[in-house]
């Protein structure tokens, strides 16, 4: 046997050609044929006394070529061990003309994608948005504590206030529409066309202008995208199938234990503090999130790694068959090299510093998780070392499926942890309102 490979460093490809003769498989293929005569089953032999001859003619070039395979396979894995060869995705075998009833010897090619080396920058600097409330925020969250609290009725006719629930389309658009739930006090132009509106009813109207060509107030209620709210243009028509109107609960304990549970609060000082809290909490983690995301970004368009981009390419197609084409693949295609590099940087930070994660974290995580869903933040130990098992049982399904996106998910995190302490991070003091506006 006989290995050779033709490097192109400039453009981090390869062609790895595996010669074999006769002498090389034939020993092998031989002794499978007299393991097989043992097993064969062919008709007028008894068990075990099928002639060598007849087997090697009946079954001989399906055993050389599946032993030929394993050969190759293997002399190319321990090639790339032994040379150390760091490799994109896996070798590409190139098409041959192989003829396994005539050839003695044969020439087998591969294509190889090479990782190429890099060095992590110093001295990046990242934006971290630190989020204020302001009354607009509270203002709408206090809407959907009243809107999942409040008692709701359906009246004759619609007031300011209200609701309109029904069905809305293009005004040129056949069919019914989609059903949606108006808010009346987020309309900004022609409000008066809502009020006292009854259920039967058809409003035709402008629906950017309604609401001042916002399109993050269109998407919340109209189920369209906010491009497509942006987009929105001309009349829209909205069958009214009924009224909603929601009143404000009363604020005393009953609802501050519905919202927080029992206890949680105590008066509608300690109730406003702790919405604030909460709010501020959700919008602090989204924050932590946009921040890892722009980390991520910073890193992928400033460090300089050279991509084998047409064996990467190339690779894609093989490597999901089926599911993506050589065109998906080009359209795509930026996604894919962004992902490549961040998956490159983050196994270099874990090669640099050793990070690992073990059992004990992947078994904690999952029974957090568990805790959560059964909504049991503070779960008693004797309790949960009694879900232990559970846990275990769910982390061995599907091949361990979990296991490896729990471990992966993890892992990640710690990189951008490691990371986070190698940037400058500047803080920007932005509202709640700008916030949303930047991410939306």
């Amino acid at each position: 046997m006989n290995i050779t490979l033709d490097r192109n460093d400039e453009q981090l490809t390869g062609l790895l050609t595996v010669q074999l003769t006769e002498a090389d498989y034939a020993p092998t293929v031989e002794s499978q044929i007299k393991e097989y005569t043992k097993r064969a089953q062919v008709k007028g032999f008894r068990p075990g006394k099928v002639p060598a001859g007849m087997v090697r003619k009946m079954y001989g070039k399906g055993i050389m070529a599946e032993e030929i395979n394993k050969m190759l396979g293997k002399a190319v894995d321990g090639y790339i061990k032994e040379n150390n060869i760091k490799l994109l995705g896996e070798p590409l075998p190139v098409p041959s003309n192989v003829d396994f009833d005539t050839d003695k010897d044969f020439e087998f090619q591969f294509e190889l994608g090479f990782l190429p080396d890099f060095e992590l920058p110093t001295g990046i600097e990242v934006e971290r948005h630190q989020v204020s409330i302001d009354d607009e925020t509270l203002a709408q969250t206090n809407e959907q504590i009243t809107r999942q609290f409040g008692e709701t009725t359906n009246p004759e006719a619609s007031e300011a206030g209200d609701y309109l629930f029904g069905k809305l389309k293009k005004a040129d658009e056949e069919g019914e529409g989609r059903m949606v739930l108006l808010p009346i006090n987020k309309v900004t132009e022609g409000q008066e066309q809502f009020i006292g509106v009854k259920a039967g009813d058809s409003l035709t109207f402008d629906l950017s202008k309604a609401f001042g060509g916002d399109a993050s107030a269109i998407a919340a209620f109209s189920g369209l995208s906010k491009a497509e709210a942006a987009e929105a243009s001309g009349d829209y028509v909205l069958s009214v199938e009924k009224i909603n109107r929601t009143a404000a609960p009363e604020m005393n304990q009953e609802l501050f234990d519905k919202v927080f549970g029992p206890e949680a609060v105590k008066s509608q000082e300690e109730f406003d503090a702790k919405v604030r809290e909460v709010i501020q909490q959700n919008y602090d983690r989204e924050a932590e999130g946009s921040l890892n995301n722009r980390l991520v970004d910073q890193l992928v368009n400033t460090v300089d790694i050279k991509v084998p981009t047409e064996f990467f390419k190339k690779w894609l197609v093989r490597a999901n068959e089926g599911k993506l084409t050589p065109e998906l693949v080009e359209q795509h295609y930026s996604d894919y090299e962004k992902e490549l590099k961040w998956s490159m940087i983050r196994n270099k930070v874990v090669e640099e510093t050793g990070l690992k994660v073990s059992n004990e974290e992947i078994m904690d995580r999952t029974m957090d998780k568990i805790a959560a869903q059964f909504n049991m933040p503070n779960m008693p130990e004797e309790l949960r070392e009694s879900m232990r098992n559970f846990a275990d049982q769910q982390l061995r399904q599907d091949n361990g499926k979990l296991y490896i996106s729990e471990y992966e998910a993890i892992l990640a995190e710690k990189v951008l942890e490691n990371l986070r302490g190698k940037v400058v991070v500047t803080d920007k003091p932005v509202t709640a309102e700008e916030f949303r506006t930047l991410h939306s």
